[in-house]
């Protein structure tokens, strides 16, 4: 049996104010315990943007570098 099934076994022969008295006592408990974060956030490392974005690398066909066409500049005041 667990813990928990056993002082809810006892918990249950407790007249209703002293039920109230514990339940009093576990919010109180719980007030002084930290929060703890979940654990899928805690366990995630921090990753930048271009490790996010290395997957998508290649995954479209254009030019190598549009800042070398000219063509491509054509229009935006630089000649």
């Amino acid at each position: 049996m667990s813990i928990e099934q056993i002082v809810l076994e006892k918990l249950k022969t407790l007249p209703i104010d002293k039920q109230q008295e514990v339940l009093d006592f576990v919010e109180f408990l719980q007030s002084k315990t930290p929060v703890k974060q979940s654990d899928s956030q805690e366990d995630k490392p921090v990753l930048s943007a271009l490790a996010l974005a290395q997957k998508w690398v290649g995954c479209v066909e254009g030019p190598e570098d549009l800042s070398t066409n000219k063509k491509y500049m054509e229009g935006f005041g630089l000649e």
